[in-house]
């Protein structure tokens, strides 16, 4: 699982990348799908992650507009901004976590009861969706996308060298 965290973290650093190009208006177009926009997709990315990870740790939820977000600069901020308590929390995954109970109020009015293996795998899932979205969005303007192959990005080896250097 920790894997999958640093590919998408990864991927996502280099779609904000591939996004340097861009100018505000493509950014911000209206589009079909994802989040309505290439921006506020990316935002939507980091606003979730950094939001389930707050209700398993019995924070608070992220609130914030994505207005007060809207350039490319001011989304990778509030990502940096996210990431440390994320990778903590990530970094310090183990498994007697994975069955741990998250109760939350469904907007229904009912109670939501969830594990919190299930919802760090929703988590992942969700960025890799939208990076889907992206992709297509990527080749609708033309460009190719950013590779979404996790062979060949050395994963497993930085792993291995976290573990590593968090035991010295």
């Amino acid at each position: 699982m920790k894997m999958f965290f640093h590919y998408n973290w990864m991927v996502r650093e280099e779609w904000y990348r591939w996004c340097e190009v861009l100018s505000e208006e493509e950014l911000l177009k209206k589009r079909t799908g994802g989040q309505g926009s290439i921006l506020k997709t990316l935002f939507h990315i980091a606003d979730v992650e950094w939001s389930w990870i707050r209700l398993l740790e019995g924070k608070d939820d992220f609130q914030e507009d994505f207005e007060k977000y809207n350039s490319l600069e001011k989304v990778r901020e509030l990502d940096a901004q996210f990431r440390p308590e994320v990778e903590n929390f990530v970094a310090n995954w183990d498994d007697s976590m994975e069955h741990r109970v998250l109760k939350t109020s469904g907007r229904d009015g009912t109670i939501d009861i969830d594990q919190w293996g299930e919802v760090m795998r929703h988590v992942i899932a969700h960025e890799i969706y939208h990076i889907g979205q992206l992709s297509i969005w990527a080749r609708e303007l033309g460009r190719e996308p950013v590779s979404a192959n996790l062979v060949g990005r050395d994963l497993g080896e930085q792993l291995d060298n976290l573990k590593i250097n968090d035991s010295k």
